[in-house]
């Protein structure tokens, strides 16, 4: 085998309508997950990095605006340098994990690699031989019939998985459900994973055919959460167990954003760091407001220190972690034992013990504990971090 695409650059994704047809059949224009399919095929090469994404034989988008236009091998006027060519049937709903797990497969160069009649990849010297031959067919099979005699075809299942193909729009449902599940990020804690995800998916899964945009559900998850932080201000469970709810309804919340970014690609820096904060600022105001309740209820300002303590430690945590968090890296089996057991202890369960102890008008004891528990975090943190720059 041979080496993996010559890089994105050169890279170009085709795609051609798909074989099936019929009433039920899906178009370029089917809304999956709040896009047309065809559009979020291209928005998804194109995250994933491919150098050119051409679309034959389409149809305008679902939306009003045409999702990739039927373009002609050298419509630009530039002929494209060799590198690989992957070409999809439109009936196939892709992520740009696997667009990018495509474009990284050894493959032999000239060698067309087919799975089924829903994608083929090639590493190609003369891509716009393909090209010429793609704007001639009509489905992906016709282009393997045709390229037959030209290039070498290899039957192989190209990463089965990150792919998802749709016979007809009874399969909508299903493809939207695995898309969602798509959206669960790596090192998720286990309340995260199996609890707070199932409830926020569903949410964002009657989101996503509306207006709402992610950074408008961020502020709405940050008011949330801002807005449970004076129930702590009392001893009295009858108002502390309302505002750990309500805490924890900004955690589950808080994931909706994301998930609303990333499955309608609308992921920005700038909106990385609005969530990012704003969900800093809610650990800060609720701490805060617990200091300030234990520090009223014992008529005494030590409290205060502690929380004084554990709002600077949980805020320093979160500079010192920010640039990992904002890129998602997850520690890898071989990374250092500190960075592996930071990442560990910066998942949101301890929201769980807050509703405990709010139940029982004791979140005191977790600004006791927690100021204590978040230096040493920090300086787990702090020496990840040195790890990471000693690698």
């Amino acid at each position: 085998m041979g080496a993996p695409g010559t890089g994105a650059a050169a890279s170009i994704l085709v795609v051609l309508p798909p074989a099936t047809g019929g009433v039920d059949a899906v178009s370029p224009g089917t809304v999956v997950a709040g896009l047309p399919l065809l559009r979020r095929v291209v928005l998804a090469g194109g995250r994933a990095g491919f150098g050119r994404v051409w679309a034959f034989g389409s149809a305008p988008s679902g939306d009003g605006r045409p999702g990739a236009r039927p373009a002609a091998p050298a419509a630009d006027g530039e002929a494209p340098a060799p590198g690989r060519v992957v070409v999809l049937a439109a009936n196939v709903v892709p992520t740009p994990q696997w667009f990018r797990a495509l474009l990284e497969l050894p493959l032999a160069k000239d060698t067309l690699y087919v799975d089924d009649a829903e994608v083929a990849v090639i590493e190609s010297g003369e891509p716009s031989a393909i090209l010429a031959a793609a704007t001639r067919c009509r489905t992906l099979a016709d282009l393997v019939t045709a390229l037959r005699g030209t290039v070498a075809v290899v039957d192989r299942a190209l990463e089965p998985r990150g792919r998802f193909p749709l016979a007809t729009r009874a399969d909508l449902p299903r493809a939207e459900t695995w898309l969602l599940g798509s959206l669960i990020k790596r090192g998720e804690g286990v309340t995260s994973r199996y609890l707070e995800r199932r409830i926020s998916l569903a949410i964002t899964r009657r989101l996503v055919a509306t207006p709402v945009t992610p950074n408008v559900m961020t502020l709405a998850s940050v008011s949330v959460g801002l807005a449970g932080a004076p129930f702590f201000l009392t001893s009295s469970p009858a108002y502390q167990l309302p505002g750990a709810l309500l805490f924890l309804a900004h955690s589950i919340l808080d994931g909706c954003d994301g998930e609303l970014a990333r499955l309608k690609f609308l992921e920005s820096r700038r909106g990385a760091i609005l969530d990012y904060w704003g969900d800093n600022l809610v650990h800060a105001a609720v701490f805060s407001c617990m200091a300030i309740g234990w520090s009223l209820a014992v008529h005494a300002l030590w409290p205060l220190l502690l929380g004084a303590v554990l709002v600077a430690s949980s805020l320093g945590a979160a500079a010192v972690l920010f640039r990992q968090t904002l890129e998602d890296e997850v520690p890898t089996a071989d990374a250092p034992v500190v960075a592996r057991i930071t990442e560990q202890f910066s998942h949101r369960d301890f929201i769980y013990l807050v509703v405990a102890l709010a139940a029982a008008g004791k979140a005191a004891w977790f600004v006791a504990v927690a100021s204590v528990g978040t230096p040493i975090f920090l300086l787990l943190a702090l020496a990840s971090r040195l790890a990471a720059r000693m690698r």
